[in-house]
């Protein structure tokens, strides 16, 4: 998934504000999952939620204003009510890194529960 940086993304100097990286995570995942045909829409109707229970983030370089960045995402490591996300985030161009990171994931219900991941999700994350 491709990121274009705008002004609004970026602090005073220009610079990638650095939680913004975690809102690209979550987009990059929320591609993933459609592409594997995963509607997080239609999930949540039926009554299932993902929470982030642990999420880390590596800064290797800045991103500025202006550049365009590419978000690689995979799902690393998967058991029956989590799944962790690995990111790695890279200026498209040159390539160069700008941040490694991966988010955990529990499925829970709509009261908070945490509920094993439904047939559709247990068979990816095999």
């Amino acid at each position: 998934m491709d990121v274009k940086i705008y002004y609004e993304d970026t602090d005073c100097g220009g610079v990638v504000y650095y939680a913004n990286y975690l809102k690209y995570f979550e987009r990059a995942r929320t591609e993933y999952l459609l592409a594997q045909g995963i509607s997080v829409a239609e999930l949540q109707q039926q009554g299932i939620y993902f929470l982030v229970t642990h999420a880390e983030v590596f800064y290797r370089s800045a991103a500025h204003y202006g550049e365009t960045l590419h978000v690689e995402t995979v799902a690393s490591a998967s058991r029956k009510t989590a799944v962790t996300f690995s990111h790695t985030i890279r200026e498209a161009t040159s390539q160069r890194l700008i941040v490694e990171g991966s988010a955990t994931l529990v499925t829970i219900d709509a009261k908070g529960k945490v509920i094993k991941r439904p047939p559709q999700l247990q068979a990816m994350f095999q």
